[in-house]
């Protein structure tokens, strides 16, 4: 996908039992959300951002947050946040492929290790990675859309904690 274009169709599982479909936001503004796996620590940080930041941005702004996961699995870790905006599960990765969402070793081992601090606290507020498999390879990638359905801004994470940041987030609601 590429700044300008028009969103593709998107319907996923959402955590809440309903079936999530992008058309829905037709005129609001959104941020979509590619994150790793349902316990990530870094992934479950940022839920917890959106999730305060969340009544500054609007009734006319909407996040979207999608996780390579099974839906109970996504179910079982992420209720916890009583999130006010959809967390969908891809588990055949079809818009995780749709969007070039991409994987990183290095980008895994980078933000391991230059973002301890956030990991350890991560960690002690009960986000422990209890999966190992390829999903920890995942970089974030972040999109900004319009109310028209198109694509404003996308932001590809350079390691595994990288995420747009909010500021840019926030600016995008005001515009």
């Amino acid at each position: 996908m590429k700044i300008g274009e028009t969103m593709p169709q998107i319907k996923l599982p959402a955590i809440d039992g309903m079936q999530f479909d992008n058309h829905s936001l037709k005129g609001k503004k959104y941020l979509l959300t590619f994150f790793r796996f349902a316990t990530c620590p870094f992934c479950n940080m940022r839920i917890a951002e959106l999730i305060r930041a969340k009544s500054e941005m609007g009734e006319d702004f909407e996040i979207v947050a999608i996780f390579e996961s099974e839906i109970e699995h996504l179910r079982k870790h992420a209720n916890k946040h009583l999130a006010k905006f959809p967390i969908l599960a891809d588990q055949k990765r079809e818009y995780y492929q749709l969007f070039g969402v991409k994987k990183s070793l290095v980008g895994m081992f980078k933000g391991m290790l230059s973002r301890m601090p956030t990991l350890i606290k991560a960690m002690f507020q009960g986000y422990f990675p209890h999966e190992i498999s390829s999903r920890a390879l995942i970089m974030p990638l972040s999109l900004l859309v319009d109310k028209q359905g198109v694509i404003q801004a996308i932001y590809h994470g350079k390691d595994d904690g990288d995420h747009m940041p909010l500021e840019q987030v926030m600016s995008f609601v005001k515009e």
